[in-house]
């Protein structure tokens, strides 16, 4: 699902956003997992990928905080979320967390989380 979303975001078909504070996720979890060269080489392909990286400004800091205050999730997938509401779009995930805002936003759920 994941590379069919990343294809036809390269074809101009579908937007995708990511919080840079995501993706600073994805790079520490990886650095953890993988190590350096693999975290490096993980940096270069999302740059060079077809997504949007927005960067946290105060609006969305608050939409997240409020997210954080009523449930127990990340801040950094409260960002998601946030996110998520400020552009009407979808959030794509497999994080059970996420049950928690359904009412909320838009989830997609990636296969295995169903």
């Amino acid at each position: 699902m994941v590379a069919s979303l990343v294809k036809r975001a390269g074809e101009r078909q579908v937007r995708i956003l990511m919080c840079v504070v995501n993706l600073g996720e994805v790079i520490y979890r990886t650095l953890r997992e993988y190590g350096q060269e693999r975290s490096q080489e993980v940096s270069v392909v999302a740059q060079a990928l077809a997504i949007e990286f927005i960067d946290v400004d105060r609006p969305l800091a608050l939409s997240a905080a409020r997210l954080k205050g009523l449930h127990r999730m990340s801040y950094a997938d409260c960002l998601a979320a946030a996110l998520a509401q400020r552009e009407s779009a979808a959030v794509v995930t497999g994080d059970p967390d996420f049950r928690q805002v359904e009412d909320l936003v838009a989830i997609e759920w990636l296969p295995s989380a169903q």
